[in-house]
């Protein structure tokens, strides 16, 4: 006989996950509302904002330009004296007027494509690798292959900051940190080599549980290995292919640690989280504009789960119960 649950059990049950729901999606809920305010608005009490705009998003997107960045009247004053002066002192006092525009500027879209770029491309070449390591961990028999296939783990015994300094001390000996396309490939070979432990572990489990007579009866027509794995495994395993590079490219699009190493000293090359983090720190930190560049910052990874969600469930289940 089953016992029906007290009232005041289920009322407080559910006070909690209430209370629980709103301590986690009220900081969300705080950083879309600002994003939406005036800069004097930005700390007015209470969720809705009183005078709503979407200038921030303009501003961010570049579709249209703040204040900051226009020229002051006093600037605009010296470009026209500048003009009567000898060529070297034009070229000094240009200089740093464009010094001081570039500081106060936030080119939100150049670190919005360099994160897409290094993210997207770092995932896809982690998950092509970590397919065919996946499938030769769970199909070929080697000597020694289940001692390489736990020793790929080995990586995530040590912290990121254990792994800085001699990663870094690596690419210098090698010339990957001379230049900012180079410090990118740095960054990007790193971001490679995080994700793919643990996305072929993902994916050697998920292939195990793909019978062995559907390969045996493609061989047995005549289809070679790759035929195999390009016809029968990656189409059978989407659901977990999905998963694994959802997941290295999160990975790579908040990593924040080896970016601030590599590419800090080429601004041209820095990642969301690295600029991100440097208007937070700038003497000319603007709130409205700061949750605004946070919202545009979450809206790739929360268009890849709303878009994969129905093979994302099915892969984080898969693989789990081996028969």
């Amino acid at each position: 006989m089953v016992k029906r649950k007290s009232p005041l059990k289920i009322i407080g049950f559910w006070t909690l996950i209430i209370l629980l729901v709103i301590f986690i999606t009220y900081p969300f809920a705080w950083m879309l509302s600002v994003s939406f305010r005036y800069d004097t608005d930005a700390f007015d009490p209470g969720i809705i904002p009183k005078r709503p705009t979407l200038d921030t998003y303009a501003i961010l997107l570049g579709f249209k330009k703040s204040i900051r960045e226009e020229l002051s009247n006093e600037q605009q004053q010296l470009l026209d004296l500048i003009k009567t002066l000898p060529k070297d002192q034009q070229e000094a006092v240009l200089a740093q007027i464009n010094a001081q525009r570039k500081k106060e500027s936030f080119p939100f879209l150049r670190f919005f494509r360099n994160s897409l770029l290094l993210a997207g491309l770092s995932a896809l070449v982690s998950l092509i690798l970590s397919v065919f390591g996946a499938y030769a961990f769970s199909r070929i028999e080697f000597k020694g292959r289940g001692t390489i296939q736990r020793g790929v783990l080995v990586v995530y015994l040590f912290g990121g900051t254990i792994l800085a300094v001699p990663l870094y001390q690596i690419f210098v000996k090698i010339g990957l940190t001379s230049s900012g396309i180079s410090s990118a490939i740095a960054l990007f070979i790193i971001y490679i080599v995080q994700t793919i432990p643990v996305s072929l572990y993902m994916l050697g489990n998920y292939f195990r549980t793909i019978p062995r007579s559907i390969e045996e009866a493609a061989i047995i027509d005549g289809s070679s290995r790759m035929g195999v794995i390009t016809k029968i495994i990656i189409p059978l395993s989407l659901p977990a292919i999905i998963t694994v590079y959802i997941y290295a490219f999160m990975i790579a699009w908040n990593e924040f640690l080896f970016a601030s190493i590599f590419v800090r000293p080429f601004p041209e090359f820095y990642t969301l989280p690295l600029g991100l983090n440097e208007i937070f720190n700038s003497e000319h930190a603007i709130w409205a504009k700061m949750m605004a560049a946070s919202v545009v910052t979450a809206v790739p990874v929360v268009i890849m789960f709303m878009m994969m969600e129905k093979y994302l469930t099915g892969g984080l289940t898969a693989g789990g119960v081996k028969e």
